[in-house]
């Protein structure tokens, strides 16, 4: 077993840390910059940032933030929201990005996976995919289905299939996050993330829904999520990354020292 990569979140929303429940009722948090040097220093493994209003308001991920945050970053950091295509891409592997998550436009131009996979490499392509639950045999949608444009709009194809297909495509990595989960503190999505991961090789990072430490462990062991990240009960206090790591390894899980 990998060691598990303990990693926060931050959703960027007019150049601040927000956070919300469900994708809505957003509130602001902290400032990027001070909570990326917070993050490094209590030991996150890596940090992910995802300009959350980039694809809804039709523009690219804001480099200014991007820019700050690297000159205080001591660990490997991702960046998504807003990435367009090819150009956007080196844009920020220039800035010292480390690595890049594409969402909607991954959906929308899934050739656009293979062709960022071949020219930087796959361990640098992160393919982020919002889920949700539908009832079962109701209606026509998958019963897990993909959102897309910051969870807003189904996607029309089922969660499970679509993170085969990326990873085929040349994706290093899938972020999975549950909207019915997020911000919630009532656990990871259990379901989704073990059908996902069960279904492909690459590392699955699992997303939404963290409210205790007992919820990282189950993450890892009952959803075969190769990482866990976390948002709110970081950003609020409610739980350390020293904590979290000690309290896995005391469980038997190996985490990233």
């Amino acid at each position: 077993m990998q060691p598990v990569k303990i990693i926060p979140c931050l959703d960027i929303k007019d150049g601040r840390v927000v956070k919300g429940v469900k994708f809505i009722n957003i509130k602001d948090a902290r400032d990027p910059v001070e909570a990326a040097a917070a993050y490094c220093k209590a030991g996150a493994d890596e940090l992910v940032f995802l300009d959350i209003t980039a694809s809804i308001e039709s523009r690219a991920t804001n480099l200014t933030w991007v820019k700050k945050v690297k000159e205080v970053t001591t660990v490997p950091f991702c960046v998504g929201g807003g990435i367009r295509n090819l150009e956007d891409m080196q844009t920020l592997f220039d800035l010292g990005v480390d690595k890049i998550s594409i969402n909607t436009v991954a959906v929308k131009n899934p050739s656009l996976i293979k062709g960022a996979s071949e020219k930087f490499g796959k361990e640098k392509i992160v393919v982020a995919i919002d889920g949700r639950k539908n009832p079962s045999g109701g209606g026509t949608s998958p019963r897990l289905e993909v959102l897309i444009m910051g969870g807003e709009t189904p996607a029309e194809l089922d969660v499970v299939e679509w993170a085969k297909q990326v990873e085929k495509l040349g994706a290093g990595e899938i972020l999975l996050t549950s909207k019915d989960a997020d911000g919630t503190k009532d656990g990871y999505d259990i379901e989704m993330t073990k059908a996902v991961a069960e279904a492909v090789s690459i590392p699955v990072t699992a997303s939404g829904g963290a409210g205790n430490l007992e919820h990282l462990y189950e993450a890892v062991t009952e959803a075969k999520a190769a990482n866990v990240l976390c948002a709110s009960v970081f950003h609020f206090g409610e739980i350390t990354i020293p904590e979290a790591k000690q309290y896995l390894k005391q469980k038997g899980i190996p985490v990233k020292e």
